[in-house]
């Protein structure tokens, strides 16, 4: 995600005399999909564009597409999740593993362990679900826990504003030793909702 520059920073351009980018539709999309972590729907694109339709998007998405890879960018925008999300070609997939790596750190915190659990145990699961089992926000330690790949989005919820939908993956089960998601400790029916704890494999 690339944060956008503030008012002040674009006030100080104009004043070194910077020539500031024609804005248009696809720049307008192409900064919307730089500034989220999240696929953007088509519609969703639309909507802020407040012109054209899904289809409109998709074009200037080709067309995004077509420079990139006339540039040789190391990068394009990919269709998941039902939305839009700029992605780095698996070339360079060694490297950005890399960087992914330097920024999480190995140990699972107790708040990351149960994080995780809410989420291999109800999965497909909403961040809203797991916040509620948790009690806290959650938004930051899913992000961190997708980093080290140990979940992914696995979907949107058919409902109003088609939230994310959280699973584990096959890293997990590494992790944790599990040959699948069937060999996870069994639930205490007399413990309620009660999830628990995972232990990470020797």
């Amino acid at each position: 995600m690339i944060v956008a520059m503030s008012e002040s920073v674009h006030d100080t351009a104009e004043r070194d005399n910077t020539t500031a980018p024609e804005v248009t539709s696809e720049s307008i999309v192409e900064a919307l999909l730089l500034s989220t972590d999240d696929p953007l729907p088509a519609a969703k694109i639309a909507q802020i564009l407040g012109a054209g339709e899904a289809q409109d998007v998709k074009r200037h998405i080709e067309s995004l597409n077509d420079r990139y890879a006339e540039a040789e960018a190391a990068f394009r925008i990919e269709s998941i999740a039902k939305g839009y999300q700029m992605y780095t070609l698996p070339v360079y997939n060694r490297w950005v593993q890399m960087l992914h790596n330097a920024r999480s750190d190995s140990r699972l915190s107790p708040a990351a362990l149960e994080t995780l659990a809410i989420v291999a145990y109800k999965q497909p699961v909403l961040r809203a679900d797991v916040e509620a089992v948790r009690g806290v926000a959650v938004g930051d330690m899913l992000v961190r826990l997708r980093d080290m790949n140990l979940i992914r989005i696995v979907g949107r919820a058919e409902e109003i504003g088609r939230p994310l939908l959280y699973g584990t993956t096959k890293k997990f089960l590494e992790v944790f030793g599990l040959g699948s998601l069937m060999d996870l400790p069994k639930l205490d029916d007399e413990q309620g909702d009660s999830i628990p704890a995972l232990k990470v494999a020797d």
